[in-house]
């Protein structure tokens, strides 16, 4: 799932100094891709009044660049090097990768001992950056509670109600039915979207979206199926608008009332209001996911690189708790930039009680809350990104070519049984 970072400019890099710093002063470099960078920005004065004669440096590339980076410099550069930076960010679609590996600190271990601020944190966000050896690598800034969003003038006016949504996935596709004949609009902008949805949702404790315990493949199960066959049902009958998200002609079928829902983050909201669809204020309403799905859209963690140099970790370490664990900061980013909390105590604020103009009113901020609290964790697999590549690439054979859908499962299955091997 792609965040609001998409919708920033191209990162940069910035600088900070304290007046009175000493001649040399020490420097810790902080990667980060848009809109993080702004946000470690906005924490600099507070941190750097508390660290006197420290200069951070903030390196910034796009989403997909910043993430092949890291990868990169994790996996070829030597102990202490010059082009490691002290602290990473990384969005939640990448931890797989990356916490299986051994290129991030154990934060359980000492002098961290990461685990003694467990619950402070929603708990989804927190077990999701364990590594196989069942330490944390990373501490979560802001998670992104999944949640269906929809046009209650549309609904309206096809005599639909929001449980009409909800209730099932055959009760979300049939009022698209009705939603079509009475309104003309379609149900969704992609039918990708329910399948992301669908196949995060019924994996076995243990298990993560694609992989098993054992490493074997998961996408011949009937979560997969179901997933599979509803998408091509919807395509089939024309209840999806064929657009991808972010897309120009997305945005414009959203302002228009030509798309009815749309299954996102709670951050989605933000986007709607100030960038695609401003106009459209007071139309939208948020519901949960149908058939009581609750899943995250994203999310935020910052760690620390193993073979970063020693002499900066604990300054590094105080940073991440800076980004993660002070409440004001939270809240100050979460109105800022629609960074959901992972805090707790942050969710805790009276600011959640507020109601959303956007929303018609609605004091959606407890839905999300609520919602947060009822994702699980899913075990990561460092083959997860590669892995949605293979089942979007079956579900277009199966949508624009007409392939069976359980042989483009079965052959989905025999590649990524390969590349588990790696």
């Amino acid at each position: 799932m792609k965040r609001r970072h998409f919708l920033a400019a191209t990162g940069t890099a910035g600088t900070w100094r304290i007046s009175n710093a000493a001649p040399a002063p020490q420097r810790l470099v902080v990667a980060a891709f848009p809109l993080v960078d702004k946000i470690v920005e906005a924490a600099m004065p507070a941190w750097q009044a508390q660290h006197p004669g420290v200069e951070v440096q903030v390196i910034s590339k796009q989403y997909a660049d910043h993430h092949t980076a890291m990868t990169t410099a994790l996996s070829t550069s030597g102990s202490g090097s010059a082009s490691m930076p002290d602290v990473m960010a990384l969005e939640s679609t990448y931890m797989g990768r990356f916490s299986l590996g051994q290129g991030l600190e154990n934060l359980s271990a000492t002098p961290f001992n990461a685990e003694r601020h467990r619950e402070a944190f929603t708990p989804f966000a927190f077990e999701q950056a364990r590594n196989r050896q069942g330490g944390i690598v990373a501490l979560p800034a802001d998670i992104g509670p999944g949640t269906l969003l929809y046009r209650k003038d549309l609904l309206d006016r096809a005599g639909l109600t929001e449980a009409d949504l909800t209730r099932s996935w055959e009760s979300y596709v049939d009022s698209g039915r009705k939603l079509k004949a009475a309104t003309g609009a379609r149900l969704i902008g992609d039918v990708k979207l329910l399948k992301d949805i669908m196949i995060r949702s019924g994996a076995a404790p243990g298990d993560g979206m694609f992989y098993d315990a054992q490493q074997r493949p998961l996408v011949t199960s009937p979560r997969f199926v179901r997933a599979f066959e509803l998408c091509r049902q919807v395509r089939r009958e024309g209840l999806d608008g064929g657009v991808e998200v972010w897309r120009n002609d997305w945005a414009e079928s959203l302002k228009r009332g030509r798309l009815a829902t749309e299954m996102s983050g709670a951050w989605m909201v933000g986007q709607l209001a100030n960038w695609v669809a401003p106009e459209t204020r007071g139309l939208w309403r948020s519901a949960p996911l149908p058939e009581q799905t609750y899943v995250s859209y994203g999310g935020t963690y910052y760690v620390i690189p193993r073979r970063s140099d020693p002499a900066r970790k604990a300054l590094a370490w105080s940073l991440i708790q800076t980004m993660t664990l002070d409440r004001q900061r939270q809240l100050d980013t979460f109105r800022a930039q629609d960074a959901f909390p992972a805090l707790l105590a942050a969710q805790e604020d009276p600011f959640f009680d507020e109601p959303l103009p956007f929303l018609g009113g609605q004091r959606a901020r407890l839905l999300w809350r609520d919602l947060a609290r009822k994702i699980r964790a899913q075990a990561p697999h460092r083959q997860a990104t590669f892995a949605q590549e293979v089942i979007n690439g079956e579900l277009d054979n199966v949508l624009a070519y007409g392939k069976d859908v359980r042989t483009a499962l079965a052959d989905a299955e025999r590649v990524l049984a390969l590349r588990a091997k790696r």
